[in-house]
This record gives C-alpha cells, structure tokens and sequence, in this order.
C-alpha cells in the first residue's frame, strides 16, 4: 500500500488547512490589507505546504528506498530517482 494512501487522512487534513489559509490569502487580498499582513498570509501558506511536502518526501524516501523489505536494486533506484524528478521541480 502506497504511503499517500496509508497517510490520506492525515494528508488530507494537511490540504484542508492550506486550502484555508489560501481562502484567507484570498480575502485579505479582495480587503485591500496591507501588504505586511499579505506577506504574512504568503508565508504561512508557503511553510504549510513546504510542510506537506516535507511529510511526503519522508514517507516516500522510508517506503521507496530505504526500506528493508525493497530488495532489488531497480526498485531503490526508481524510488530515489522519482524523488530526485519532484525535488529538482520543487527548487526552482
């Protein structure tokens, strides 16, 4: 079972949050606040969603490479090259 599907709850409630603080994101914005608060409301949907991937990236990296029960080589190799491809996509 896929670590995404084990976690979904827990994932879920995640997206639910962030999906909030965009919605407030949204309404500060329609408000005309100040650009501090804007700022404010960037960051903390910016650090709940580095903080989903960062869940993520640890079940995947635990699931699909460093787990004890994945006994081919290939099988480590995909995980940590999927991980690499979404990585490398995040930084830019």
């Amino acid at each position: 079972m896929s670590h995404t599907i084990k976690n979904k709850a827990s994932l879920l409630v995640r997206v639910r949050r962030i999906r909030g603080q965009v919605e407030a994101l949204e309404r500060a914005l329609e408000a005309e606040k100040g650009c501090s608060e804007i700022m404010q409301q960037i960051a903390a949907v910016r650090g709940a969603a580095s903080g989903l991937m960062s869940e993520v990236i640890e079940e995947h990296v635990r699931t699909h490479i460093a787990s004890a029960s994945i006994s081919s080589h290939a099988s480590r190799a995909k995980g940590a090259d999927e991980l690499l491809e979404v990585v490398r996509a995040y930084l830019r």
